[in-house]
């Protein structure tokens, strides 16, 4: 990409910062430094070197004019899948990154469902070299236990300190409580939370979407919510038991949400995060058999949508995350019941997030950016990025206004499972900026 003044040139790829850059006329917001104003902010050599007004007429650089848009600390996805290795026919660590930084993310965490798992220290520096130079930041989350099969712990302290932010065996729960206790208790050790993909597998043997109404109108076994509380509620006692750090993945129900709640009133150490397609969709989606609205956990009654909305909305649900679950169009185009669970989720999420919780009056800007920054960062143990003086330009532009509509052909991702092709949206990316690069989205 080419800067000439007040002018950008489009194209596909990370592209170099102009050696001094001034980023003008923008809404310039960082909660966590009490930073909500319009101003300025210039950058030289990938470095904040002032946040405030800057006479345009005196400065030597390009100059971006912002007005109207949001400039706020760079985004991060903590739960997403990027199939490298072993699928990359369906997405890889560059094209997942190209995806994430054309919905506004400077940093993604991937998840160990992949093939071989990310369940040792080679796949890990696998993952980092893969990801080196890129604009967007990878952290990679290690499997729990050995292959994902929930019998035999990782070597928990020695994939930490090659660079794993969590584990999780997403995708499977691990369905032994003794093997999720000395879990716990190896991940307080290592100081990295374990995140939970909350199912019992013997009651969702076979199913295929939510369990109610829908499903039985349309002839399908269902996956009950109390399949996820259980789940739940027995790893929140565990984490109490052992004092240690839990994450629940993808909340999906009303109940799962009032035990996160509790849970917290009580001072346990849990912490959640919801998806866009959860509080913004309902099992009503499935009406249609369109295999692009199956995901696990599926998408639930309007009650559990409401109840993550006000989860969200209350602070009980920390983060908001996509889940992104590229999958190639050959398993997606096939009956219902034969359709592997998952859904994308980079390039949607911002307008989502904007469209249904900014301007719907459930969160304002300064808390639906803490959801997305300050906040992923705390659980795990990362320093958050800081519109400040001296930091790297870390940082995300949107424009929280603009109406646009999701265009397949605008995506980056190798995949196109969206449900949301089609939908008009208010609040949109804008451009990433990160290790003295940038991309401007081209949603």
């Amino acid at each position: 990409m080419r800067l000439t003044k007040n002018v950008l040139v489009y194209k596909k790829e990370f592209q170099k910062l102009p050696e001094k850059i001034l980023l003008k006329n923008g809404h310039l917001i960082d909660p966590a430094n009490k930073l909500d104003q319009n101003s300025d902010l210039t950058i030289e050599n990938g470095i904040i070197q002032s946040v405030g007004n800057v006479d345009e007429s005196g400065f030597d650089g390009e100059v971006l004019d912002l007005k109207g848009k949001v400039v706020s600390p760079g985004w991060m996805d903590m739960h997403s899948h990027l199939r490298e290795p072993g699928r990359e026919d369906e997405e890889t660590v560059k094209s997942g990154c190209l995806s994430a930084a054309n919905g506004g993310f400077t940093a993604i965490c991937c998840m160990p469902n992949t093939e071989p798992p990310i369940d040792s220290q080679e796949i890990i520096q696998y993952l980092k070299d893969r990801s080196a130079g890129l604009l967007v930041d990878l952290h990679p989350i290690a499997a729990i236990t050995k292959r994902r099969k929930g019998a035999e712990l990782v070597e928990m302290l020695e994939l930490a300190e090659q660079g794993a932010v969590a584990i999780s065996d997403d995708g499977d729960p691990v369905m032994s409580a003794e093997i999720m206790r000395r879990a716990l208790e190896y991940s307080k050790m290592s100081n990295i939370p374990l995140i939970g993909h909350e199912e019992d597998k013997t009651m969702t043997v076979k199913a295929h979407m939510n369990e109610g109404f829908i499903s039985t109108r349309l002839g399908l076994r269902g996956i009950p919510s109390v399949a996820e509380e259980i789940m739940i509620a027995r790893d929140i006692m565990l984490t109490e038991y052992t004092r240690a750090r839990f994450h629940v993945a993808h909340i999906s129900t009303k109940g799962s949400v009032e035990l996160v709640r509790q849970a917290k009133i009580q001072g346990i150490n849990v912490t959640a995060e919801a998806t866009p397609h959860h509080f913004v969709l309902t099992d009503e989606a499935v009406l249609e058999f369109d295999t692009y609205t199956k995901m696990n956990p599926p998408l639930r009654t309007e009650e559990d949508r409401q109840a993550i909305v006000k989860g969200l909305q209350d602070g009980t649900i920390d983060t908001i995350a996509t889940d992104h679950a590229p999958h190639s169009w050959e398993e997606k185009a096939t009956e219902f019941i034969q359709a592997p669970f998952g859904i994308i989720g980079f390039e949607t999420a911002m307008g989502l997030s904007l469209t249904h919780l900014l301007h719907n009056d459930v969160l304002d800007l300064n808390s639906l950016i803490n959801k997305f920054v300050a906040h992923p960062h705390k659980i795990l143990n990362l320093e958050p990025p800081a519109l400040k003086k001296g930091n790297t330009a870390n940082i995300t532009v949107f424009d929280p206004e603009m109406e646009w509509t999701v265009d397949l052909k605008n995506f980056l991702s190798k995949s196109g499972n969206s449900p949301f092709i089609g939908l008009k949206l208010n609040g949109k990316p804008y451009a990433a900026i990160n290790h003295g690069q940038i991309f401007v989205s081209i949603l």
